[in-house]
């Protein structure tokens, strides 16, 4: 079966969770024998893992033609695509896009993140996926969240296969119910012109099915998963953590401080717990638009001194965290899936979620509390710094049920997705 998948990010260069799944779901996929995946990315940087897959740039996709010889194009974009793909390409132009700002190869360029010129790169993205939708063979076409939708709706007009979407995030989640009328329409077009659309919860299936009204036969729950720990990071978990004074617990929040991932509530809950005890500190490893607000409220609490600010954290320096670590805490206000705490609990981290998370439908080995219940996430930051009993249970049950959730069960889920989708628009 050949996939043509459309991405918006890839490791080692992410900025989320986004592309933390696409690796697991298409290294998963990539072990059925007879599966072969082309995954689009705005910008490669060279050094993406490309042993499982076939990784097409879209920066590197000519729009408009240009006489270039071969030389010249290994020289300029060799180390990163193989030369002849260019040229591949460069025969499917479809369209005369001259008057757009292109570079020497004809090429669009992409600043593979999140500008402010978002919906711009969208668009050129759409344009970009047109070429490569009339020159790659294949039998489904999987686009993941809602910045690539447009373009595997064009893939499906060019080609008349069908399309499939993953819903990594609705901007429900994103926006706490303040919705952008623009990415809505692009999300609800998507959707609309998919033959099935995968949803990492079924959290995110009924927001789906309620909120842009699909039909539910076509929506389908796909819980992501984790990957097995690489022998380096098993090595630095191994490790042990870096010395403390006092022999200090460590609780860690990791992810965006964003109005979605509910950062005020952890400050909150961490103020209760320094009420009842000076020999925890807290680590809020991260970045976003509401960092200097949660510095300013922690100041305003009096417990500054308690609190480390890290940073954005990538890599090998999450787990670093992790290891260092003695709690993990993910109190998320909407939250698709969550696959931090699916690393953390690997890492031997005892995890408490909000019960507003997708992940909280498969774990059973952490604490899940209301990610507003200041109360009761505080209860639980204290209890398991205080209760060696409580932290042992859930560090040893917490690694045995996350290594059953791998990305190999998902690929054959998701394989089976295709196959009835493929029948049900074959049979239309």
């Amino acid at each position: 079966m050949k996939v043509l998948m459309f991405g918006w990010e890839f490791p080692p260069h992410i900025l989320g969770g986004l592309g933390t799944a696409s690796y697991g779901l298409t290294k998963g996929l990539s072990l059925q024998s007879d599966m072969e995946i082309t995954f689009c990315l705005p910008k490669p940087w060279g050094d993406e893992d490309k042993s499982f897959m076939n990784i097409i740039g879209m920066n590197e996709t000519p729009v408009v033609w240009k006489d270039v010889s071969w030389e010249y194009v290994k020289e300029r974009i060799g180390h990163k695509c193989d030369p002849q793909t260019y040229f591949d390409l460069r025969d499917h132009i479809y369209a005369d896009f001259s008057y757009r700002y292109t570079d020497d190869l004809g090429c669009i360029n992409f600043s593979g993140r999140y500008p402010d010129n978002l919906h711009e790169e969208i668009n050129n993205y759409s344009i970009v996926a047109g070429v490569i939708a009339r020159q790659q063979q294949y039998d489904i076409i999987h686009a993941h969240d809602w910045l690539t939708y447009p373009a595997g709706i064009h893939a499906k007009n060019i080609s008349g296969k069908p399309l499939v979407i993953h819903v990594h995030a609705t901007d429900f989640d994103r926006s706490r119910g303040n919705v952008n009328p623009t990415v809505y329409s692009i999300e609800k077009d998507g959707m609309d012109n998919a033959d099935c659309i995968m949803c990492v919860s079924e959290l995110t299936r009924q927001t789906v099915i309620k909120h842009y009204h699909q039909d539910p036969a076509k929506c389908v729950t796909m819980h992501n998963a984790v990957y097995p720990l690489e022998p380096e990071i098993q090595e630095i978990i191994k490790k042990g953590r870096t010395k403390k004074d006092n022999n200090e617990k460590v609780v860690t929040f990791l992810g965006r401080i964003t109005m979605q991932k509910g950062p005020e509530y952890f400050v909150e809950a961490a103020a209760l717990v320094l009420q009842r005890t000076h020999n925890i500190r807290f680590c809020f490893a991260g970045s976003g638009d509401m960092l200097n607000e949660m510095i300013e409220l922690a100041a305003q609490r009096g417990i500054a001194d308690k609190f480390h600010f890290p940073g954005f954290m990538k890599g090998k320096q999450v787990y670093e965290t992790f290891r260092d670590s003695d709690v993990y805490v993910m109190p998320s206000v909407s939250e698709p899936f969550g696959i931090s705490p699916l690393e953390a609990m690997q890492c031997g981290v005892p995890s408490i979620i909000s019960k507003q998370s997708g992940c909280a439908e498969i774990l059973d080995k952490c604490i899940k509390t209301d990610y507003w219940d200041i109360h009761a996430m505080a209860d639980a930051m204290y209890s398991i710094c205080t209760n060696e009993g409580l932290y042992e249970y859930l560090k040893v049950e917490g690694i045995k049920e996350v290594d059953e959730i791998t990305w190999e069960k998902v690929g054959l889920r998701i394989r089976k997705c295709y196959d009835e989708t493929i029948e049900r628009f074959n049979r239309h």
